[in-house]
């Protein structure tokens, strides 16, 4: 076994991704809070609600500050996602201005529009952790740019390709995935803050000055029609990162074949202290690559869900608001985790150069018939030529008599080449087209894109604190 210089494994075992803790209970509250703070606020500078009010509204909302315990046990008896946590918040206010807490706004103006700043810390987080598994890919591409291998198509040898190629393929689409999570920006931060049914009525002529007074502190776009059944950015996330999840998968189904003996080409890393079975020691099994391959058919299924959220009936359905709600939080958390176990992957991947040269002798040169065909089609023209060299292979498939020898003693071929012609034509090392190039431009692309991607800012915080 060769191991490949193409990364390194840190010790441990698969980094935290840093978007679960986006999603726990306190993280989800506190952006609840803030979009309380900032709403108060847009509304004193509105005239809606006393200035000194406002102050002390933006002043207490902070998560520690409340009683955690009472507000839970009220969300119980209640059965009411905000309305324990908002009489919390307005106690810890003060009865002289608590009254002036959530003025106007309806539930779903505070959860909907807290739960789009989380999503977008998680947004954040995947790019930055895309930025890093790109890093990795590029390395990967640009070390085994010219390293050759069996390509294959419906699960048989097809023409050599490169290992390099191979990671450029992967380098693309996740270049493609992160582009898309770029392009949500307008769609998906936006405030919802219309009211009960997205006119701005219980703000009067204000509403949109308020509106936009709380998208400005939050850092996030106002709405064209700030409706409750408006939810089109958040789905359109949920079915990006779908896409993400087909490709990370397909990472996986990669690897996971590489890995068996009979190929045997590419290891995923094993983390110290790593046990492959209970009862065979041997083992090494493709542990991450089933992680991904798991994760990615959970994260798949959610866009079905997510598509089912926008059939809000009239104005506002609160059942497919709360769809929406898990089925996104589990999204990027989903994506999170398979982004970390993809990047230990990338990065540590294990390469038997050996191996890869090995399998491609396994058709004894008939791996080579399409670079032979095309410069005997040169001579006798295309169709006699794939005729011919089909006909060959056929015999050597079913005879178990070598590929070469055959080509020599057919009068076609030996008519038109001598045995270095020969050689050379079947020589899979000549035939790896623009692989090498793709691989290396590829490289350069991965490293651009996550000088980018990695130069993000962890957060925006809310502007009100």
């Amino acid at each position: 076994m060769i191991v490949a210089p193409f990364g390194r494994f840190t010790e441990g075992r698969v980094p935290d991704p840093g978007v679960a803790r986006l999603f726990t209970r306190e993280n989800r509250w506190q952006a609840r809070l803030d979009v309380e703070a900032a709403l108060a606020l847009a509304e004193a500078d509105a005239g809606l609600i006393p200035k000194e009010s406002a102050r002390a509204i933006a002043l207490t909302a902070r998560i520690e500050k409340l009683d955690i315990k009472r507000v839970m046990s009220a969300t119980a008896e209640a059965s009411h996602p905000l309305v324990p946590l908002i009489e919390e918040f307005a106690r810890a206010v003060g009865s002289k201005h608590g009254g002036w807490v959530h003025w106007g706004a309806t539930t779903q103006n505070i959860t909907q529009t807290a739960d789009v700043l989380v999503l977008r810390d998680a947004h954040r987080a995947l790019l930055r952790r895309l930025g890093s598994v790109l890093r990795a890919a590029g390395r990967l591409a640009d070390a085994a740019a010219e390293l050759p291998m069996a390509g294959r198509t419906h699960s048989q040898h097809a023409v050599p390709v490169t290992f390099g190629f191979k990671a450029a393929v992967w380098i693309d689409q996740l270049v493609a995935h992160a582009e898309r999570l770029e392009r949500l920006d307008d769609r998906l931060f936006c405030v919802l803050m219309g009211g009960a049914a997205g006119t701005f009525a219980s703000f009067g002529d204000a509403g949109r000055a308020v509106e936009a007074g709380v998208a400005r502190r939050l850092g996030l776009h106002p709405m064209r029609v700030p409706s409750r059944s408006v939810n089109d950015g958040i789905v359109e996330l949920v079915l990006v990162l779908a896409q993400l999840a087909g490709t990370i998968g397909k990472i996986g189904k990669d690897v996971y074949a590489l890995m068996q003996p009979e190929f045997a080409e590419a290891f995923e890393p094993v983390p110290e202290g790593t046990v492959g079975s209970s009862t065979m020691p041997h083992k090494r099994n493709p542990q991450l690559a089933l992680d991904m391959m798991t994760m990615s058919a959970e994260l798949r299924a959610l866009a079905a869900p997510a598509l089912e959220s926008m059939l809000h009936d009239q104005e506002a359905n609160g059942a497919m608001t709360a769809l929406l709600e898990d089925v996104s939080a589990s999204a990027a958390v989903l994506a999170g985790d398979m982004l970390a176990r993809l990047e230990v992957v990338v990065d540590g991947l294990e390469v038997d150069p050996e191996r890869m040269r090995a399998n491609i002798r396994l058709s004894e040169g008939m791996i080579g018939s399409e670079s032979l065909m095309l410069a005997l089609g040169e001579k006798v023209g295309r169709q006699r030529s794939h005729d011919v060299v089909f006909e060959v292979a056929q015999a050597a498939a079913t005879s178990g008599r070598p590929f070469v020898e055959l080509l020599r003693q057919d009068d076609v071929v030996g008519a038109a080449f001598d045995d270095r012609e020969l050689a050379e034509l079947l020589d899979p090392a000549r035939y790896l087209g623009l692989s090498v190039e793709i691989a290396r431009d590829l490289a350069g692309c991965a490293a651009q894109v996550a000088d980018r991607l990695e130069a993000l800012p962890e957060r925006v915080a809310p502007a009100t604190r």
